[in-house]
């Protein structure tokens, strides 16, 4: 599922918009929208959202063979 996607869903979620998402990190709606629509998020600005929203960022690689090295909570340090 493509970034923008799984944005939308977690909005759904959490009962808001993407727009409110925006919002809430100071950001205009144009903005926001654009972001969006290029995926251009660095980690810390994930990791922005999930705050925003209440959640939690994980990550983990993922090998070819399906085997996950998880990184646990990205954090910003």
């Amino acid at each position: 599922m493509r970034l923008d996607q799984q944005l939308k869903v977690l909005a759904a979620k959490n009962d808001i918009t993407i727009t409110e998402i925006g919002r809430r990190l100071d950001k205009s709606p144009q903005a926001f929208s654009q972001k969006c629509k290029r995926e251009s998020f660095t980690i810390s600005e994930l990791q922005n959202i999930a705050m925003v929203t209440g959640c939690k960022l994980e990550c983990a690689f993922v090998m070819p063979n399906g085997e996950r090295i998880e990184m646990g909570d990205i954090r910003n340090d």
